[in-house]
């Protein structure tokens, strides 16, 4: 599997010397392909079919042409997944090395193209041209033979359904500002009986319509507290139009019955990623780990590859939780954390240190300590998550439970 120069020197192995670099740019219908030696001298460049038969010809042709064997070949492309699990799987097939590089850093390399259109196929020679020049900018592709394939394409699925989640409630809330901001700075959707509020009732109004009486029984499991601060918010606003209100009053419960059917897909495919991966070791280790439960636990063995990694830095990087530092000589021009890494490991993450904020264990201790030093709770949160996600690195390395401290 193929390794940056700094993980083998982590790993105290030597990088390997290709001697031919394969850039793909993938695409639906075809791809485009460029092929080129070290020393920058082109082998071949041509539109390839997205065919497996197509793929192997081209491999075949500049493996030939360049004299080299496969093993001596590193094929990268700029999506590992979907449009490019064609290239990916017939490289490995062929005996290559496969990488891939995100569309961030492909267009950081494209810069040092200067006054040269963009187009399919500068693209691919900016991709080789980068797999030999800055291997640094490269990252592993995962194995699909390590059985937790099937895991990896459900956790995609659930990463998109969370997504979705998110988009809804977003949009929920926007149009219940717009309508009553007091309303809606009491809704807090972990309440089950709220969302039955929105999907039966609607928005501020129409609950205003339906009365007291109706409201307390579409709501149940509600306080009187929660139901009489819900019901005087609506004092808190002047009624808008009688048409934002009937838009309102359409709009509201259909949005709530798309959450509702997106948090039931969520925590059907968070079961499945967990039962994909129940006889796994490292997933029964990591559910020792505080904070980290069934769902968690199965997600990071899902996406988390954790021999691409030569250090718990280096997972911190990938999953966004390193500050980034901008400094000039003596100057920090500022510092912050970083926005990169993958996003849905992030929030995981952090969010699961939640549990943690009161606990007696390392964590929380730690959590506190970050407070009292004048931290506030979302930078002492995500410095617990950091902390804790060392320990979840060494628990995945050695696939050895977690012992407290």
């Amino acid at each position: 599997m193929f390794m940056t120069p700094q993980a083998c020197l982590e790993a105290g192995t030597e990088y390997p010397r290709y001697k031919l670099f394969v850039g793909f740019d993938v695409g639906k219908r075809f791809h485009a392909a460029h092929a080129r030696t070290g020393s920058g001298r082109r082998v071949l460049a041509l539109r390839v079919d997205n065919d497996e038969a197509a793929v192997d010809a081209f491999v075949a042709r500049a493996l030939e042409a360049a004299g080299c064997e496969p093993g001596a070949c590193l094929v990268v492309v700029d999506q590992r997944r979907n449009i490019g699990t064609v290239v990916v799987r017939r490289a490995l097939a062929a005996g290559c090395d496969v990488a891939y590089i995100t569309g961030k850093r492909e267009k950081k390399a494209r810069e040092l193209f200067p006054g040269v259109a963009k187009n399919d196929a500068k693209d691919a020679e900016v991709i080789a041209a980068a797999a030999a020049g800055m291997p640094q900018s490269l990252l592993p592709v995962p194995r699909e033979d390590d059985g937790l394939e099937g895991a990896r394409r459900l956790r995609s699925q659930l990463a998109f359904s969370v997504k979705q989640s998110t988009q809804v409630k977003n949009r929920i809330r926007a149009a219940l500002v717009e309508s009553n901001a007091a309303f809606e700075r009491l809704v807090d959707f972990s309440r089950p009986w709220q969302l039955d509020v929105l999907e039966r009732l609607g928005g501020p109004w129409q609950v205003l319509d339906a009365g007291k009486g109706r409201l307390a029984r579409v709501a149940r499991g509600a306080g009187e507290e929660e139901l009489a601060g819900l019901w005087e918010s609506l004092s808190r606003a002047t009624r808008p139009t009688e048409e934002q209100v009937r838009s309102e009053a359409r709009t509201i419960p259909m949005l709530a019955r798309r959450l509702r059917a997106i948090e039931a897909d969520v925590d059907e495919l968070s079961d499945l990623v967990a039962k994909e991966v129940e006889g796994d070791e490292t997933y029964r280790c990591l559910l020792t780990v505080p904070g980290v439960g069934r769902s968690t636990a199965a997600q990071l063995v899902a996406a988390v590859q954790v021999g691409a990694f030569a250090g718990n830095d280096k997972l911190a990087s990938y999953c966004g939780l390193t500050p980034r530092d901008t400094r000039s000589g003596a100057t920090i021009s500022s510092t912050s954390p970083s926005p990169e890494g993958n996003r849905c490991l992030k929030n995981l993450l952090i969010f699961t240190c939640l549990s943690l904020v009161r606990s007696d264990n390392e964590f929380g201790r730690y959590y506190r300590a970050c407070r009292s030093r004048g931290m506030r709770h979302t930078a002492a949160l995500k410095a617990t998550a950091r902390k804790r996600l060392k320990v979840i690195y060494a628990v995945m390395r050695d696939v050895r439970p977690y012992e407290p401290r």
